[in-house]
């Protein structure tokens, strides 16, 4: 084992800036949910080059490439990256913006992408030395519901050869590039949105007695649901209930005829999951008919949360600390985000990791989804690194993993 650990360092750093320049391409042609197709057509390109067979045109626009160790029947393990792009438009003056307006890799994909094509290419170079298939997933519209993962698994991606554990990895801000973080058990929320109509009668807004103001209506309904996550959910389980978009198409004189409300629930219990879907749709109901309204409630059933296999999660602790030490090994906290890897999850034993990508001391530290977010790229060299490590550890003969 440590030898197969010194060669995986040994290729990262060889094949580091390949996979510097993967990453800048991909960033600069950023492709949104379900439009991937230069994407997939540069991904395909790649695994040309690296020798690697693979299926295109999986759930559309995804990719299922397969390097075939020793007796490929002997076991199989899945890596996975998702594709997709947000419709941000990029803050950053670096040589690799975004050449597309309007949308920008804000999320990390094209870091995944690039990390899981270096990962590809060193397990190609030392597929004699494990046992069995790696199966990479490169997945399309993970931002988009009902998100590429659930239409993969319905195409059959988790079978001929059916995979005994699937991997992913995730950046993340709070953690230091050169660090990597995990968590067993529950570590990302189900998440569904919520949409909301409430119809009154409009009228001037000086003569608020002829009117049924659905603005006041609204703001009742949005205050008595923040009271669901207060006084009626369990302390016990996580509960995020927020709305993010409200429009009253009025003005200052002019209260309309109708108000929509927009927002997400989230949580980490499924029937409670559905508990708080009755109870948003009767409270606002209920305060609207009590208020003289009328009102319409849909919830857009989203993804599940997301359960890390603790079996898997502690072997991938151990290998972690083997390959990066273990002071660069961190255990990470719940969160409230959402990731269609929980249908993964739900099929197989699994787990997402987090890849730290920050350095305070360049100014690398923004959030998610923001305009300026963007990463130290030496964290691309921990990525495939520790991705190839995991695979191929996995996959080694038994008599050498019993530690594990």
């Amino acid at each position: 084992m440590t030898q197969l650990k010194q060669q995986i360092e040994t290729l990262s750093r060889s094949f580091f800036e390949e996979v510097v320049a993967i990453r800048h391409h991909l960033h600069q042609n950023p492709e949104l949910s379900c439009e991937e197709y230069q994407t997939a057509d540069f991904i395909c390109k790649k695994l040309d080059e690296y020798g690697i067979r693979y299926q295109r045109g999986v759930a559309g626009t995804g990719i299922v490439g397969l390097v075939e160790g020793n007796n490929p029947s002997a076991g199989c393990i899945a890596l996975r990256a998702d594709m997709d792009a947000l419709p941000v438009i990029e803050a950053n003056d670096v040589g690799y913006t975004s050449a597309v307006p309007g949308k920008m890799h804000a999320c990390g994909h094209d870091v995944h992408m690039a990390c899981l094509l270096g990962a590809a290419k060193i397990l190609q170079q030392i597929k004699n030395q494990f046992d069995g298939t790696v199966k990479l997933l490169f997945q399309p519209s993970e931002e988009s519901y009902p998100g590429g993962a659930i239409t993969m698994i319905n195409e059959g991606v988790l079978e001929n050869p059916k995979p005994q554990y699937v991997i992913a990895q995730h950046v993340i801000n709070n953690l230091d590039a050169g660090d990597i973080g995990l968590k067993a058990g529950p570590y990302m929320a189900s998440t569904d949105e919520i949409f909301i109509t409430v119809m009154g009668k409009g009228g001037h807004a000086a003569t608020p007695n002829q009117v049924i103001d659905p603005i006041l209506i609204a703001s009742h309904i949005v205050i008595a649901l923040q009271q669901i996550v207060s006084r009626v959910a369990d302390p016990g389980i996580a509960t995020v209930v927020s709305f993010g978009k409200i429009i009253g198409a009025g003005r200052t004189n002019v209260i309309p005829d109708e108000v929509i409300l927009e927002g997400t629930v989230r949580t980490y219990s499924e029937p409670w999951r559905k508990e708080i879907h009755k109870l948003i749709r009767n409270m606002a109901t209920g305060i609207a008919e009590g208020m003289g309204a009328k009102c319409n409630v849909r919830i857009s059933h989203g993804y599940p949360f997301l359960n890390n296999d603790h079996g898997l999660t502690e072997k991938l602790q151990t290998l972690a600390s083997q390959y990066l030490g273990n002071d660069h090994v961190k255990t990470l906290e719940q969160r409230m985000t959402a990731e269609d890897f929980a249908y993964f999850a739900q099929r197989l034993p699994a787990c997402l990791f987090r890849l730290g990508i920050t350095n305070t001391d360049k100014g690398i530290n923004s959030n998610l989804h923001t305009a300026t977010f963007d990463v130290d790229e030496h964290c691309l060299e921990t990525g495939m690194g520790v991705m190839a490590w995991f695979a191929s550890s996995l996959l080694q003969p038994r008599k050498t993993t019993e530690i594990l």
